[in-house]
């Protein structure tokens, strides 16, 4: 079986400066796989170069054995690449119901005329409730996005992003911005998504990282400084002493 995702010597530039410096990294399918760093490490940068939000300066792409390389953004996700992204992009005017829709019109290219008439067909309607579904959402279909707490609103985001039908899903820091209170329930409704579905994530919360994540890559000025299971990095006295601080898996990033 092809890897979910395979990158060999990515890397990005800007002029002089290397945000992402020649990082290989092997994703099987169904992984729960955490970048971690310290600020300015590059993890950003890197989910940028592999999802076509910025063109590498060298280096490749595949997904699922297909080299996505030279594809565009939106032609990633057409392969099976989405993302959500660090900062909130919903309609919050508009119920968790019509968000979904709207993903889904975009999806399927239809026009905003039309999709007056896809909120009353019964299809389009089951696939929003079923994409709600995945993250426990139901109940709050009816609700206006401007009333959730915010990591429910976090949640609709990722169930937007499931409506591109991925087979790899990547989360910019899902849980950033959202009280301690919420952010365990963000990662146990993204644990709970379908084991098949690949699953990368930013977070600079260790405690959740360390308990969600079945691999973890630390980035350390654009280079990939290591790699390995929760219990292997902690462990790692190279990322005690430039990420951690010796203060133990429970520091923040």
């Amino acid at each position: 079986m092809n890897p979910a995702i395979k990158t060999s010597g990515l890397t990005l530039k800007f002029g002089n400066f290397v945000a992402v410096d020649n990082v290989s990294l092997t994703l099987p399918v169904g992984a729960r796989h955490a970048i971690i760093g310290p600020n300015g490490a590059g993890k950003t940068s890197f989910v940028h170069a592999l999802t076509g939000t910025l063109a590498a300066t060298s280096g490749s792409v595949a997904v699922n054995g297909k080299d996505v390389t030279p594809l565009s953004q939106a032609r990633r996700v057409r392969h099976g690449l989405a993302r959500t992204f660090q900062i909130n992009q919903l309609f919050s005017g508009l119920t968790v119901l019509e968000n979904l829709l709207m993903a889904l019109q975009e999806r399927d290219g239809t026009s905003a005329v039309f999709w007056r008439s896809v909120a009353s067909q019964t299809r389009a309607i089951d696939e929003a409730h079923e994409l709600l579904a995945l993250v426990q959402l139901g109940k709050h279909a009816r609700d206006r996005v401007s009333s959730l707490p915010y990591g429910l609103r976090r949640l609709v985001e990722i169930a937007i992003a499931l409506a591109t039908r991925p087979s790899v899903l990547i989360l910019d820091e899902p849980a950033a911005g959202v009280p301690s209170t919420q952010s365990e329930l963000i990662f146990e409704r993204i644990h709970a998504l379908p084991q098949n579905m690949t699953l990368l994530f930013i977070e600079h919360d260790m405690n959740l990282v360390f308990r969600f994540a079945d691999q973890i890559s630390v980035l350390v000025a654009g280079r990939l400084l290591t790699q390995g299971s929760p219990a292997q990095i902690s462990a790692d006295e190279r990322v005690r002493e430039v990420y951690l601080g010796h203060r133990g898996h429970h520091a923040a990033a």
